[in-house]
């Protein structure tokens, strides 16, 4: 049971790119309890069609599904054509298709740069740009919900076209939430720390040790739910949410905050070494 009323997202049309599975899905699950219609886009068409036949089998009635590879700004026009075709039109976009895996920087291919930059930051443009010149030419608002991640801000090692991607799809919606919002188009965004999924957890964590390492960082000691994640954004683009534009919240139980502070690392020290280290930082300094 979530904390919202089950009308929440009463008769909103939502569209999901990477929707069919992952947190894609969970967020797609809970959009349709809170009352949504929904629609989900991905590469994989036999995974999307499994998913809405899950979906209607707990009940859930109101779905489309369409293969798109967004970074093909062609199907990504067919798409938001089927889905308003469909469902009449579109009141949501969640921005969730993403490509990712952990590499020395050094050892990519230009393929390889351009298959992360692709999908992250080309794909979530089209789809914006897409969705919101149909939503002006109608005069219609509407909310866009990017999923990004906590190095937008900051970059990280190993992961630098996702960095340099997600950096992009942050400064969209930042961009946007000012010069779209006459048209009352709102821009939010998420960035979510460590939420095991079966396809991104393969490529980040493929290891137990990584896995390990990966939770160890976080202050709270564990890693997401998708109900977390999924209520979040349930949140974000619902009416009571309708004065935040070009937020990006943070949901990772302080993980990037520990990685900031250069001193976070001493989280490791134990009792016994701080009572030793206590002694020394309090012995007074003699000069030579």
């Amino acid at each position: 049971m979530g904390p919202f009323n089950n009308e929440l997202l009463k008769d909103k049309v939502i569209l999901i790119t990477g929707g069919g599975t992952g947190l894609g899905r969970a967020m797609g699950e809970h959009f349709l309890a809170l009352g949504a219609s929904l629609a989900i886009a991905g590469r994989r068409t036999e995974v999307l069609q499994d998913t809405c036949e899950a979906f209607i089998a707990n009940g859930y009635n109101k779905v489309f599904y369409k293969g798109c590879d967004v970074r093909d700004p062609a199907q990504v026009e067919a798409l938001v054509t089927a889905a308003e075709d469909h469902f009449g039109r579109i009141d949501i976009l969640i921005n969730n298709a993403a490509g990712n895996f952990i590499s020395p920087t050094e050892r990519l291919s230009p393929r390889a740069v351009d298959s992360v930059l692709n999908i992250v930051l080309h794909g979530t443009f089209y789809t914006t740009l897409e969705v919101g010149k149909r939503w002006i030419e109608q005069g219609r608002g509407g909310t866009m919900l990017n999923v990004v991640t906590t190095y937008a801000s900051t970059g990280s090692g190993f992961v630098a076209p996702s960095a340099a991607a997600k950096a992009g799809v942050l400064s969209l919606t930042r961009s946007l939430a000012v010069e779209w919002a006459k048209y009352g188009i709102r821009q939010v965004a998420v960035a979510p720390g460590p939420f095991p999924t079966e396809g991104a957890w393969s490529r980040l964590s493929p290891t137990p040790e990584l896995e390990e390492q990966m939770v160890n960082r976080v202050p709270l000691g564990r890693v997401g739910s998708p109900e977390e994640l999924a209520n979040l954004c349930a949140f974000l683009i619902s009416d009571y949410a309708s004065y935040i534009n070009g937020e990006v919240v943070t949901i990772d139980g302080g993980e990037w905050l520990q990685g900031a502070g250069q001193f976070n690392d001493l989280r490791q020290v134990t009792d016994k070494q701080w009572d030793v280290l206590a002694d020394l930082t309090r012995k007074p300094k003699t000069s030579s």
